[in-house]
């Protein structure tokens, strides 16, 4: 015991240095709202129950992460369409900002996917929960990606539990909802809403797989009124098992428009196409 506290003690005055932290609502000059965990599910109800369906156009930008040394790889800039219908449909369409020529085409609805390369020649059908298998890590991205991240669903009160976390520093003052799914007695972390104390307002939402790793960390920011729905307008997409993000800077957002139809949702292997079954 003594080996331990001996330096300790030695160690002179001049290595401490103190300072005063000022309390995150002085800094910003600015008082926290409070609420209650009801509310703040209720917020989220507020945020998802009115859309039933949209059509998006939007600008995204890829990068990739190097695990093994951590380098980044930005790519560039493309233009996306994204059209959506609850529960579970969505369709992503990426187009050449230069040639106009499409990128890819992926389209999900349940458990499956589908997504048509073209300047490969590759249509792909898989299990939206199978991992991505190719080493350009942009060929795995998948439209469940998007549709994880772009709907920030309350929790299901059949089989979730919600706790609620107040976590308020010299930083980023938040409420974290912990959404903590149910299953034949065993209870697994799915999701994390984070909300602004400032403005209430949802900037954060982690999802996790059933061994508690982060499957997706999404950024919301800079909410406008779509329609009159308020909707973030810069969302940052990170997937760090499959290395790569997202970050998509909206132009449009035509909420329950009727232009979204279920044949929208409808991507047929193309006459030609080499197909690749991922099981």
């Amino acid at each position: 015991m003594v080996s331990l506290v001996l330096p300790l003690t030695m160690l002179s005055s001049c290595l401490v240095r103190r300072h005063e932290v000022a309390p995150a609502a002085v800094r910003q000059n600015r008082p926290l709202l409070t609420a209650t965990k009801d509310e703040l599910i209720q917020r989220v109800h507020d945020a998802s129950d009115p859309i039933q369906s949209f059509l998006m156009k939007t600008d995204l930008s890829p990068s990739v992460t190097d695990p093994s040394d951590q380098a980044v790889t930005e790519y560039a800039t493309i233009g996306v369409s994204v059209l959506f219908r609850k529960p579970d449909e969505i369709r992503v369409i990426g187009q050449d900002p230069v040639l106009h020529m499409t990128i890819f085409d992926m389209a999900s609805s349940g458990k499956e996917f589908r997504v048509y390369i073209p300047r490969r020649n590759r249509f792909i059908v898989g299990d939206n929960a199978e991992p991505g298998t190719s080493k350009n890590k942009l060929e795995n991205l998948r439209p469940a990606a998007f549709l994880t991240s772009l709907m920030i669903y309350p929790p299901n009160t059949a089989d979730d539990v919600t706790l609620l976390e107040n976590d308020t520093d010299q930083s980023i003052p938040v409420y974290v909802l912990l959404i903590v799914r149910r299953e034949q007695n065993q209870f697994t972390l799915s999701r994390n809403i984070y909300f602004d104390r400032y403005t209430m307002q949802i900037t954060r939402q982690k999802t996790f797989d059933a061994s508690g790793n982060v499957v997706s960390d999404t950024k919301y920011s800079n909410w406008k009124p779509y329609n009159g729905i308020p909707f973030p307008s810069e969302i940052d997409i990170q997937r760090p098992q499959d290395n790569y993000e997202v970050e998509l800077s909206l132009s449009s957002l035509d909420v329950n428009t009727a232009q979204v139809t279920s044949e929208k949702f409808i991507l047929a292997q193309p006459p030609g196409t080499e197909l690749d079954q991922l099981k």
